[in-house]
């Protein structure tokens, strides 16, 4: 389940190393992490925001949601999802998740 390493970030959690990278889409963005191996199953998530968006409406964005993935919510993803029962080194199908608040709710999985 690779990821393309350009444009990805580490990011370390649990003591386990992890590449991470968002993905834009209309009205979210997705959030996508495996292990820095490469070699096991991946996790996506799916948060609301209208940054994409923001050049296109600009000056009038008072009404966009403007969420942006940073360093530390890619650890709280991370992380919620090793709590969820998510094994990164585990070869298997991608694990979708939805942003709800601060939580991830599991959306299902993705066959690749």
């Amino acid at each position: 389940m690779a990821i393309r390493k350009k444009n990805t970030r580490l990011i370390e959690c649990a003591e386990k190393k992890f590449q991470w990278t968002i993905s834009p889409a209309s009205h979210f963005v997705r959030f996508i992490a495996v292990s820095e191996e490469n070699s096991g199953s991946k996790i996506e998530v799916c948060v609301q925001s209208d940054i994409n968006r923001l050049w296109i409406e600009f000056p009038y964005v008072s009404d966009l949601n403007l969420k942006v993935i940073k360093p530390k919510d890619a650890a709280s993803f991370i992380l919620q999802a090793l709590s969820d029962g998510w094994n990164p080194e585990e070869k298997g199908s991608t694990i979708k998740y939805r942003l709800v608040g601060e939580e991830l709710k599991r959306e299902g999985i993705i066959n690749s």
